[in-house]
């Protein structure tokens, strides 16, 4: 199999990866935009996100609860996979997860520790890592304990380009970088050829 590389949150897309579309609402909109506004974006795009919660900002908690609790019910609605935004608010996320039956869940930009990450993992959540990864010493050994099988990589805002974030996460993981290239590949086809 021809494994190709996948960025799964680009703000940036080249075409050089497979890139995914994504349209939600950000826990920083959340006061200042309505789900009538994106509804009818969802049906036309591979994902739902960016979508859920930030309690390091100033936007108010229960107006980020609502939008991403209303995200929730229209992405199992239309079996659409999610990627989440989140920033110190990890239990709360995680409770309005739990009664939703979701295609499949994918912590963009994961900055947790070890403990959120299995956590997620073994709901069978995905945790996708960037260039922020390799500033902090506590997400590089959560990378380094999330298995292949739970594993996206991504640029988000980022310059530095999706081939070197695999070279980081591969040399981290001690892995093949060949290796992690199909393993991310596969989790991919996992989501959107079912």
């Amino acid at each position: 199999m021809k494994c190709s590389i996948v960025d799964i949150h680009t703000h940036r897309p080249t075409g050089k990866a497979l890139e995914p579309s994504f349209a939600g609402i950000h826990p920083w909109q959340a006061e200042t935009r309505r789900i009538e506004e994106i509804v009818p974006r969802f049906g036309e795009v591979d994902l739902v996100g960016e979508i859920g919660l930030d309690y390091a900002g100033t936007v108010g908690r229960e107006a980020q609860l609502r939008i991403f609790r209303e995200q929730l019910d229209w992405a199992e609605r239309l079996g659409k996979p999610v990627v989440l935004h989140c920033v110190k608010a990890f239990e709360a996320v995680m409770r309005e997860l739990a009664p939703h039956a979701l295609r499949a869940v994918i912590f963009h930009g994961f900055i947790g520790s070890s403990q959120q990450a299995a956590e997620a993992i073994k709901k069978g959540y995905y945790l996708s890592f960037g260039e922020r990864t390799f500033r902090s010493p506590r997400t590089v050994e959560a990378l380094r304990r999330t298995p292949v099988e739970n594993l996206f990589a991504e640029t988000d805002e980022s310059d530095v380009p999706i081939e070197e974030i695999y070279r980081r996460i591969a040399q981290a993981k001690d892995l093949d970088p060949e290796l992690l290239k199909c393993a991310i590949y596969r989790n991919y086809r996992e989501i959107f050829e079912r």
